[in-house]
């Protein structure tokens, strides 16, 4: 900015002139100009993280960098996913519910339309619609929605790709069945010792002070760092999705990680929920009247010494999964620093579920892969570990169940959003809820582009969700929503504050009903209480699931 008194005024303003005229003509030699264009896009995204991991959410896990991003931009306390990672991803990707993308399960089997193990052709991706209107997309990392030819990323609207079509239940090695792909190319096939020399970009980490190492936290990011280079030279703005696998198991960390967190969890479960409650509503995340919702886990003073001695190292592999998730996040953070276009760019954070408790209470083969053998089993991969149900429950405080379950400890997600050219005065709470249906519409919305009607020849479904704008301009502003869900036939509507949720849709008698306005745990069912609103809202609800391809199930499809 120019100072000058009214004698320096008009020699002074030339100049100022002639220097914006050099910035300008330097940012368009390096191909970059981020102010007055079109916001760039990054959307990141964590795989069976919990809702309360993170230190801006009331975590113990270090997380600088996401807690940066949460300070200088806008956190959402009643954000939600799908409950799963393939319908989570097909939603976040097309603006529709799962089952209108044609995902409403998992990539495995074919049960007929809403439960293809693909995208259909009824809806667009982010990527579509963005490369469209002029944008340069790139993806890495796991894409989990279709992964046969015609179904990948290259596909469905992406230029750049390097990531693994299907699963990756692995960090240290690519599992069989789940090779790794450059665009259309296969660069890395099955094996326990990938080399990690296709990208010309230094880790900075790596255990022994190899840069070599392979670890896919690190390959992802590594290849969102050179496709951010690469679109230096292209003057579009980009869209870049990076999609991790941590912290999903199998547990397995680079060593100097998880050396930092040796000793942290010895108090256990019980005392790190109280711990994590008492700092959320500190917070403002939850409402001060919040309880804990009740724990089907065992009393952590109950268990033997030497069993709390390897349920301690079980969970300080998953907060070294978490925190080198957060370093790696740095690292695309500074490269857009480093680029000039942090400001003008939207950058948004989330989980794709909440944490799991698959593996048992205690986690796959806690009591066979112990301390004692981590050696050979560190980087066995596959179901080798996982932290299972009670540390689980401690990552989804203070809410019930887990991921593969519609109650709040399956879908509440974090969601954090950073862009300071929009978002004003960083750190703050917005208590509107809002769903990955409606990250189709922001992106959208802030790119000035069209949604169509049609494309490549089908016609296209219309936006379920709707643009989160207006809320990262003013956070205070809420309006009513209602909002649908349905996995392995746990259902749930909420209408504002009222919320109707079943572990068995196909059963009427098992809907329970909660008041969301103060407590979100769903711990007091008052479905006896307003019998009028229950038959409402399941009406609402089916009537959703006949038009979005849920009903009829697919075993009742079978009978006919």
């Amino acid at each position: 900015m120019c100072f000058a008194n009214h004698h320096q005024t008009g020699d002074l303003l030339f100049a100022c002139k002639l220097i914006a005229c050099v910035a300008i003509l330097a940012g368009l030699a390096t191909g970059r100009l981020c102010y007055g264009q079109r916001p760039n896009i990054v959307l990141i995204m964590a795989d069976d993280m919990g809702f309360s991991d993170i230190g801006c959410y009331g975590g113990e896990i270090e997380t600088p960098n996401l807690d940066a991003l949460a300070e200088d931009g806008l956190r959402f306390t009643q954000f939600y996913n799908t409950g799963r990672c393939c319908p989570t991803r097909a939603s976040l990707l097309t603006g529709l519910y799962p089952h209108e993308a044609g995902l409403g399960h998992m990539v495995y089997s074919d049960k007929g339309p809403g439960y293809r193990p693909h995208l259909n052709r009824q809806c667009v991706t982010i990527a579509e619609v963005l490369k469209s209107s002029g944008y340069r997309t790139m993806m890495t990392g796991k894409w989990h929605v279709g992964h046969k030819q015609g179904q990948w990323p290259t596909d469905r609207g992406f230029e750049h790709f390097y990531g693994i079509h299907i699963h990756v239940d692995s960090y240290f090695k690519v599992l069989s069945g789940c090779p790794v792909y450059h665009n259309d190319r296969l660069v890395v096939p099955p094996t326990s010792d990938p080399m990690h020399d296709a990208v010309e970009q230094s880790t900075g980490f790596g255990s022994n002070g190899s840069e070599t190492q392979w670890y896919t936290t690190d390959v992802f990011t590594d290849w969102s760092l050179k496709f951010l280079d690469e679109a230096q030279d292209d003057d579009r703005p980009f869209f870049l999705y990076t999609a991790y696998n941590a912290p999903h198991w199998p547990l397995e960390a680079p060593q100097e990680n998880i050396d930092k967190y040796q000793g942290w969890y010895s108090a256990g479960w019980d005392k790190l929920r109280a711990q994590k409650l008492t700092r959320m509503k500190q917070l403002g995340l939850v409402s001060s009247h919040t309880q804990l919702s009740p724990s089907n886990c065992p009393k952590w003073d109950t268990l033997p010494a030497a069993d709390r001695s390897e349920l301690e190292f079980r969970r300080e592999i998953y907060a070294a999964q978490i925190e080198r998730m957060d370093q790696n996040i740095g690292r695309i953070i500074a490269k857009l620093q480093q680029m000039k276009c942090l400001d003008n760019t939207l950058l948004l954070f989330l989980s794709d579920n909440g944490c799991c408790a698959e593996g048992g209470m205690f986690g796959y083969q806690w009591n066979k892969n112990t301390k004692s053998n981590f050696a050979q089993w560190r980087k066995k991969s596959a179901r080798s570990s996982s932290q299972g149900e009670a540390w689980s429950n401690a990552s989804n405080t203070p809410f019930r169940l887990h991921k593969r379950w519609v109650h709040e400890g399956g879908i509440a997600t974090p969601l954090i959003v950073h862009w300071p050219a929009t978002i004003v005065g960083g750190g703050k709470l917005t208590h509107q809820p809002g769903h990955v249906v409606d990250l189709m519409a922001t992106c959208i919305d802030v790119a000035e582009a069209e949604y169509p009607t049609a494309y490549a020849g089908s016609a296209v479904r219309p936006l379920s969700g709707q643009s989160l704008l207006q809320n990262l301009k003013d956070p205070n502003k809420l309006v009513d929503r209602t909002l649908f869900w349905e996995h392995e036939r746990h259902a749930a509507i909420r209408k504002g504050n009222w919320k109707l949720v079943t572990l068995n849709g196909s059963n009427s008698t098992q809907w329970e009903l909660y008041d969301l306005s103060e407590v979100r745990t769903e711990t007091t069912d008052v479905a006896g209480e307003h019998p009028e609103l229950v038959e409402n809202l399941k009406t609402q609800w089916t009537q959703w699931a006949k038009q979005a391809n849920v009903l009829p199930w697919p075993k009742d499809r079978e009978k006919k």
